[in-house]
């Protein structure tokens, strides 16, 4: 696994070992990242279920303004403080352990609000619906977020989890990702 672009372009990444984590195929992070464009210059950039913070990262390495990081698994963000360390990003890069599913009151007091938001939750598990509803309430995105979801193509992004309105959905072999926007 490696950064696909920017200022970091072809840095290696560790991995997790064992199936604990399913890092974003190169393939679809780049081109989830086209399809963002300058959108990341700048940004603020919140990384839910981060596992290696490869999605994280290559932000970073586009020229977004900070990361907020944030898992369960302290192995895993061994390997994600390291990962950080490897990209010398350390004082843009904050990781945290939290449960996110229970609730992201972790970032309520995070300033400026966070304009770009990626999740990549172990598929199938139904944490959707919980981590969006979570998000809307930890008051930390910006008006004009942008939320990327990554999720299996057998699981749908729930309707009903109001601000959030879907925006666009790509398909990548087995793997889904959709864009959604917040609408106060």
């Amino acid at each position: 696994m490696r950064i696909i672009g920017g200022e970091f372009r072809g840095r290696k990444l560790l991995s997790v070992r064992g199936a604990h984590t399913r890092p974003t195929a190169d393939r679809t992070r780049e081109a989830v990242f086209n399809i963002l464009g300058s959108d990341v210059q700048g940004a603020i950039v919140l990384d839910l279920f981060a596992g290696t913070g490869a999605l994280g990262l290559e932000a970073l390495s586009r020229g977004a303004q900070t990361a907020f990081f944030i898992d369960t698994n302290k192995n895993t963000l061994s390997i994600l403080k390291r990962n950080i360390h490897t990209c010398s990003v350390d004082s843009r890069a904050t990781v945290m352990q939290w449960n996110i599913v229970k609730s992201l009151n972790c970032i309520r007091s995070v300033d400026p609000a966070f304009n770009l938001v990626f999740m990549d939750p172990p598929y199938n598990k139904h944490l959707l619906e919980p981590t969006l509803s979570n998000l809307h309430d930890s008051c930390c995105l910006d008006e004009n977020v942008r939320v990327i979801i990554e999720h299996s193509a057998s699981e749908t992004v729930p309707a009903d989890v109001v601000p959030f309105e879907l925006l666009d959905r790509r398909r990548y072999g087995k793997t889904l990702v959709s864009f959604l926007g917040y609408m106060l």
